[in-house]
């Protein structure tokens, strides 16, 4: 087994071999909007995991799922040509869920902040329900401790 810097490093250079292959080697228009955010080795160095995102709606994705399961054999050849491992390791690409979670955090905080929004238009105008400040203050308790009879 190799060490998990080796796997980084391999991961690293076969996201780069990868997206120059898809660039310059395989025609494929559906591969145009690709974009490989990330890549993982085991550390056995036998599996390679691709991560991808897509511009476009689900049908375009579905297309680019297809090209890529396609050209998944020249990819792992130019792979091959590339590194200096005894053996090439399997490709396996993944869709990147990361732009559809950042995309629902950031709804998320959108609808916390307009509800920031309305507590503070809310609390505008309101008024304590007490006195102000309802906590004795230091001053107040050395009155009491002053004005107190001492011992029985």
């Amino acid at each position: 087994m190799a060490d998990p810097a080796r796997a980084a490093r391999l991961a690293q250079r076969i996201k780069v071999i990868v997206a120059e292959a898809l660039r310059r080697r395989v025609k494929d228009p559906r591969l145009e909007a690709v974009t490989l955010t990330d890549a993982r080795v085991t550390n056995d160095l036998q599996h390679a995991t691709l991560y991808y995102t897509v511009l476009g709606d689900e049908d375009e994705q579905q297309a680019t799922r297809a090209a890529l399961e396609s050209a998944r054999g020249i990819l792992r050849a130019e792979v091959g040509r590339n590194i200096t491992a005894r053996l090439t390791p399997t490709l396996e690409f993944v869709p990147d869920e990361i732009p559809v979670n950042a995309g629902h955090l950031e709804e998320l905080l959108r609808k916390a902040r307009e509800r920031d929004a309305e507590v503070a238009a809310i609390a505008q105008g309101a008024e304590f329900a007490g006195d102000a400040d309802p906590y004795r203050t230091a001053e107040e308790r050395d009155e009491e401790s002053s004005e107190a009879p001492r011992g029985l």
